[in-house]
This record gives C-alpha cells, structure tokens and sequence, in this order.
C-alpha cells in the first residue's frame, strides 16, 4: 500500500473516496481519540482532522530549497482521483525539518476523519488492491471518533521523571550574551536561540494523553502530531484558503500573571517595549516582502495585538493576502518554501542567522521550528510553525524552547523566556497520568489539575522571571503518582 516510486504514476491509480460521518446533534469527533497511539493529528478551535495508514509518500529530497521538488510534490498531490460526486479529496501531512535544505517528505493517508466546524467526514485513499485494509483504518478511524472514552486500562502511567538540559543554565546565559555581542557588533540584526531538555520517564509516555491535555490548556493553539513529533504551536506560518493567505508571526513575550491588573500592566510593558518591538518589526517586515510579490493585496497592520494563551502575552501581527488574479496560484506549500524559516524562529539576516545557529546551538533541531501542517489537492492548506513542540520517543522526550536576541537583550531575562516557554509541554508530559492505578481504585489521580496548571506552575508564574528560573533547573525526580505541595530546592515540574 506504501510507495514512493514515480509519485504521479502512483497518484493516478488511488482514488479518494468521502462519506459523511454520523454524530449526535450537538457533538463533535474526537481527533485525538481518532488518531490513537500513531496516527496523525491536527486539530484548531475550529476543526481538524486524524489519520490512519499511509497511500503514498511524496518525498523532498532537497527539501524546501528545491522549488521544483516542492512543486512536483504538489502535482502529484493533485493528480490523485476523487471519486464522482466527492466534495473531500487527498490530503498530504508532513513536519519538516527547520533546516530548508535536509530531506524531507509529505504522507498521503490511506484514511482520514474531518471536521470543519459544520460537518465531520470520512475519507479514504486506496487503489483497488487496498481497498479492504484502508476501509479496517477507517473504521478503527471512526470507532476512536466516537467512541465514549473509558478509563485507561493498560500499562501504568510514569510517576517519576528526571529532568536534563543540554547545557547549564550558566552555559546557556554565556550562548546567549556571545549572541547579544554577535548582534552588537553588527554580525546579524537578531538570531533566534533554542534551548532543549529532555525528559526521562520511568515508564513510556502515553502521548494521546498529552495531546488531550495541550487541547484543554491551549484551545486557541494549532495541536498537532505528526510521527513522534508533537506540540501545541500559537503561530501560523501561513494559511491559503482559495486566493486568500493568512500569517501571524508572533515575536515578544511576557508572563502573564494570573491577575488581571497585573497583566494589563504586563501587556502595556510589552507594547512600550523598544526591545520587543523592534523584535518583532523585524519578523513582520521579512513576511510583508516576501509576500508582496505573490499578492495583489497585502494588509498589514500598522500596530501589533496581543496574543493570550494560559501563561504567556506574545505580540502579534495578522498579515492577509489576495493572491494575483489571473496568474497560477502558488500552492501553501510553495508559500511554505518561500517563508520558512523567518526571523521568528531564525534571525536576520536569514542565512547568516541560520549559519550561526549550526555553529552555536550544539544540537539538530530536527522538525523543531519547522513547518508542520497540511495540504490539500487544491493546493489549499495551513502550516504552523513547529513551536512548543516535543519529540517524543518510548520513555524520553526533547522539549524545545527558543527566545530572539537583539542588541538589548539581557541573557538571564532570555533564559527566563525559555522557562515559561518550556512550561507548555511541561505542564502536559510531566504530570500524574490517569492510568490504572485510578481506574482499579476509582480515586482519579487528576483532580488538583482541572482547574488548570498545578500550584507550582502557578506560583512560578506569579513570581515571574525570578521564580521561572527554578522550573526546568537541575535534575529532580518525581516520587509519586499524585501532586503533593512543592518543597524547597525542588525542581517544580519534576515533583509531583
């Protein structure tokens, strides 16, 4: 049923096949439950999809830098058949790698549950020899969409975790104040510094459980799952939708507080900030030129909004487009190969902030700050991008966070951004799981958590940047199943 040989040839021998899928009135598929332990997932406030199986890999072996591989792809995307009377075709998901150039490819799935806000469907990918197989995807498809969820009957849940940094946080501050004099000096106007910790379980990681908890934290974000890569990314790299394209670059953030006077305070020292402005003028100004070219209208606000999610303000910008009329429309991926990476998640200038971040971070980041989405056949699709994220494999997963440094950066205030940062997947990976311990003894092991982040977190965030340079420091172990009051010189997310 896989292949990558001669994408159109194999394009033109599957079809896409949609139904409507049933739902009681009043209710939604679950995605997540939908897509199970493996299956792909994205899913917005206003809808999303979960997939099974794979019907065609569509591969990118230069990556986004070879505009006609990205082209080819897209064209054999296209040439897959929809059945008679179809309003759904194919769909292509991939998350690609941040570096533009690195190998890379696009999966077909062979099935495939939707929903837009209005109604959910079924759709299937098969030629005439699969049709049996991928119809058994579906309908492990549909049976995760609606089923009613029982408690978790199955291995035990992690209870204790260890928490390690690729570098100290004395390391990190020295990278980023070589950055800030990088800067200063007239090197790059910005470089966008990550930070990676890697969590260690004693037990493998349920990551539909985290998933389920990212959409309940973070409603407003685009969750995603695409392989072992996961996340709950605010930003949209770029959307089309027919001759419409949409960006919000975001860049510039605060904590938020919890009260509501104090972060209004929070949020007007963001907005006077010539720091985070100017952080952000940057990302803004790359977008609108590479833009222009493919639009006959562009809109860009003359001032940034406020983007709120659980525990951090970012600034941002909603740039729209009309593309030119009359000319081929560029497919979402090609936007993606002609934006990515920005100076969001890059720097500026792009190339040479890019060359400086292989020499200077120590790590791959893999698909961490890289697109991650879909596409349809129309060439119509939303790429986020891949932005509090995780690579989550058995036992471990390698949490990202990345802060922009400008000449007026102060290296301990960045090192607080990326604890705030990291506390978006924290708050979902390293949390007591309802395993079978709550199931075989009816006592939820959750209760302190459905009112949101644990006292910790809370009490971290409250303090600010002081108190958020504790949240992700040394290794700490958790040594039980159920939240308990954090002790001093204890690692908060650890010590549960």
């Amino acid at each position: 049923m896989t292949t990558s040989v001669d994408p159109r040839l194999a394009a033109s021998r599957l079809v896409a096949r949609s139904r409507p899928l049933e739902l009681a009135p009043g209710t939604r598929p679950d995605l997540v439950g939908a897509a199970g332990a493996a299956g792909a997932l994205w899913r917005t406030a206003g809808g999303g999809f979960a997939t099974h199986g794979t019907a065609l890999r569509l591969a990118l072996p230069d990556g986004l830098a070879d505009p006609a591989g990205v082209l080819a792809a897209g064209e054999a995307l296209g040439a897959i058949p929809v059945g008679p009377g179809e309003a759904h075709g194919a769909v292509a998901v991939a998350a690609l790698p941040f570096d533009r150039s690195a190998p890379a490819e696009l999966i077909v799935p062979a099935a495939l549950v939707g929903y837009d806000g209005n109604q959910a469907w079924v759709t299937t990918i098969a030629g005439e020899d699969d049709s049996g197989e991928v119809e058994r995807l579906a309908s492990g498809l549909v049976s995760g969409a609606t089923a009613a969820k029982d408690p978790e009957l199955g291995e035990w849940a992690p209870d204790s975790f260890e928490l390690r940094s690729s570098l100290s946080h004395r390391e990190w501050v020295e990278t980023v104040a070589e950055a800030v004099a990088a800067v200063r000096a007239g090197d790059l106007d910005k470089v966008v510094l990550a930070r990676r910790v890697e969590v260690v379980a004693n037990r493998p990681l349920p990551t539909g459980q985290i998933l389920e908890r990212l959409a309940a934290l973070y409603p407003a974000c685009m969750v995603f799952r695409v392989g072992n890569f996961l996340g709950a990314s605010p930003e949209l790299l770029v959307g089309r939708h027919g001759p419409t394209v949409t960006t919000h670059p975001l860049a510039g953030t605060v904590a938020r507080s919890g009260d509501a006077t104090a972060d209004r305070a929070l949020v007007e020292g963001l907005l006077a900030s010539s720091k985070d402005r100017s952080e952000h003028a940057f990302v803004v100004e790359d977008l609108r030129r590479r833009l222009a070219p493919w639009c006959s209208r562009l809109d860009v606000p003359d001032r940034p909004s406020i983007l709120e999610l659980r525990n951090v303000s970012h600034l941002g910008t909603r740039l729209t487009g009309q593309l030119h009329p009359g000319r081929r429309r560029p497919s979402a991926l090609e936007l993606v190969g002609a934006l990515h990476p920005t100076p969001a998640v890059a720097g500026s200038p792009t190339d040479t902030a890019c060359a400086y971040l292989a020499a200077a971070e120590g790590f791959d980041r893999g698909p961490y700050a890289g697109p991650v989405g879909w596409m349809d056949a129309s060439g119509d699709g939303e790429w986020a991008i891949g932005i509090r994220s995780a690579i989550v494999e058995g036992c471990r997963a390698e949490l990202f966070a990345g802060v922009g440094v400008v000449a007026g950066s102060d290296p301990v205030v960045e090192l607080a951004e990326t604890q705030l940062k990291l506390q978006a997947l924290l708050a979902a990976v390293v949390r007591p799981w309802p395993g079978r311990r709550a199931a075989a003894t009816g006592r939820p092991t959750t209760r302190p958590w459905r009112a949101g982040l644990p006292g910790s977190y809370r009490r971290v965030i409250r303090r600010g940047a002081r108190g958020a340079n504790r949240a992700t420091g040394t290794a700490g172990r958790g040594r039980s199943n159920r939240p308990r009051r954090c002790r001093s010189r204890c690692s908060p997310p650890a010590c549960r």
